[in-house]
């Protein structure tokens, strides 16, 4: 897996590092051609047309002899022209009459006046207005492909009496693309190597946390659920590495859960069937006198209810998680089902001496909720209240409007409280804050999880606040009533 990331970031980088450095390369060579040709342009034309001026004007100013005379009669002309040359190295001047004839040549090389050869008709057809340019070696008088300007030399009635050719040499030119081509080659090497070694770090980082999340996955499908992948940086790797993490910790607290939960139920299914079996052997074999048979039979019963309680539960579950249970939505008065929970309480309270504080806003306030799985929720909050609140302690049962007028009711106590190791696991399923199972005897966990999921369905919120072992105050909040007296939600 490595090699093939590694490949593929390679061959990524290389191509696009590949194809914008060729994409640059023809840029700056149309660039340089671009400028060149009209740099070149303009400093030719105005040195064949200066050229002419001034051979016109030292033709004119008392020669008696022909042009071709006046120009032959130059005997050096690389010094007749000096401070053409000098500004440009590369050019070379040539003079010819209007056949063609070559007369005199001025360069740098500070060649004499010699025959040079015959310039073409060709090129001397193409003349327009008196003005030619183009780029050639001016029939072999060049040694070279040159960028070449040419204007005839008028005579003082405006008749042309020879031509100025400004020619310049493209070897520069090319010189200078070839160079950038080089340039551009050597700096693509270069990052092409730069992109290599980065690559492969950057893979390397990418690909460990990947190479941790293979090996932890493969320890998770043989439940062991302790492997954990190193975390490292900021990135969007590291924020996988986290999630794997989290995901993590969710299977092995979901794996403690279920053992849990297993243990629970089987301790819940075990005891009350293992003492409904022993009395009804000892009725049976008559070892339970006739006259404490109904007060054994009142165990059983006992025993009966508390096996269906728990059946209850699990289909309830089943139902909630699967969406089979429907909800029947109405109007109903939160105060008036908080009244009849508290009385359905009196005798639990009574026995625990508990001082009860019924705190409600309104003496009415209607909700817009299920009112069956309501009061289900609402009952099951006051019983773990009533049990697990100290004797003699505060037992607060509240109800208010708070912001967009939602309906919040609190369940207080003062008891054991929940400790901030369970606070993050209290509505889960099957989880139990009272391990030792010295208050809980009969519950496995089950009821916050489905209070919390009939919460959940209904759009609400459901929380907790508690100090270990001082208080714990249970809220959730419902929609206020609508005009709309029932309305059903799947």
């Amino acid at each position: 897996m490595f090699k093939n990331i590694f490949i593929k970031y390679l061959s990524a980088f290389a191509l696009i590092i590949f194809i914008s450095f060729i994409m640059q390369a023809v840029f700056i060579t149309f660039i340089i051609k671009d400028y060149s040709a009209k740099d070149q342009k303009e400093n030719l034309e105005w040195t064949a047309m200066t050229v002419s001026e001034i051979l016109a004007n030292g033709y004119e100013n008392g020669y008696d002899n022909t042009f071709e005379g006046f120009i032959t009669d130059i005997v050096s002309p690389s010094e007749y022209f000096k401070n053409f040359i000098d500004r440009d190295r590369n050019l070379v001047i040539v003079i010819s009459d209007m056949d063609g004839n070559v007369l005199n040549v001025a360069s740098s090389l500070g060649t004499q006046n010699k025959f040079y050869g015959t310039i073409g008709s060709g090129i001397l057809s193409e003349f327009k207005d008196g003005k030619y340019e183009g780029k050639c070696t001016l029939s072999g008088v060049l040694s070279g492909n040159y960028t070449v300007f040419g204007s005839y030399i008028p005579d003082s009635n405006d008749v042309p009496i020879g031509i100025v050719f400004a020619c310049r040499s493209n070897m520069n030119e090319d010189v200078l693309i070839s160079d950038t081509i080089k340039m551009v080659v050597m700096t693509s090497l270069w990052v092409m190597l730069a992109a290599v070694i980065a690559v492969y770090f950057i893979t390397d980082r990418m690909i460990q946390p990947l190479r941790s999340m293979i090996g932890a996955a493969k320890n998770y499908a043989k439940g062991d659920f302790k492997s954990r992948v190193p975390v490292v940086g900021k990135d969007e790797v590291a924020e996988l590495a986290t999630a794997f993490n989290d995901m993590a910790d969710s299977l092995d607290h979901l794996e403690y859960m279920r053992n849990s939960f297993l243990a629970s139920v089987s301790h819940d299914l075990r005891t009350p069937m293992t003492t409904i079996s022993g009395f009804i052997d000892g009725i049976n074999s008559g070892a339970i006198p006739p006259e404490k048979q109904e007060y054994y039979l009142g165990i059983i019963s006992s025993e009966v209810h508390r096996l269906s309680r728990l059946v209850s539960q699990l289909l309830d579950i089943s139902r909630l998680e699967s969406g089979d249970r429907k909800f029947n939505f109405v109007n109903f008065d939160i105060c008036e089902m908080a009244r009849l929970i508290l009385i359905s309480f009196e005798q639990k309270i009574e026995n625990k001496k508990l001082d009860v504080i019924f705190d409600v806003q309104e003496d009415s306030m209607l909700v817009y909720a299920d009112k069956d799985a309501i009061y289900q929720v609402f009952y099951n909050l006051c019983d773990n209240a009533i049990k697990f609140a100290n004797e003699g302690g505060k037992f607060r049962i509240g109800v208010r409007r708070g912001e967009q007028n939602k309906i919040i009711v609190s369940v207080f106590d003062e008891g054991k409280g929940i400790s901030a190791e369970d606070l993050p696991y209290i509505f889960d399923r099957f989880y139990k804050s009272d391990k030792s199972r010295g208050l809980d005897k009969v519950g496995v966990g089950l009821g916050l999880y489905i209070s919390k999921t009939i919460i959940d369905a209904h759009g609400e919120h459901i929380g907790v606040k508690s100090v270990n072992e001082q208080n714990c105050e249970f809220i959730f909040t419902l929609k206020p009533a609508i005009g709309t007296e029932t309305a059903k939600l799947s």
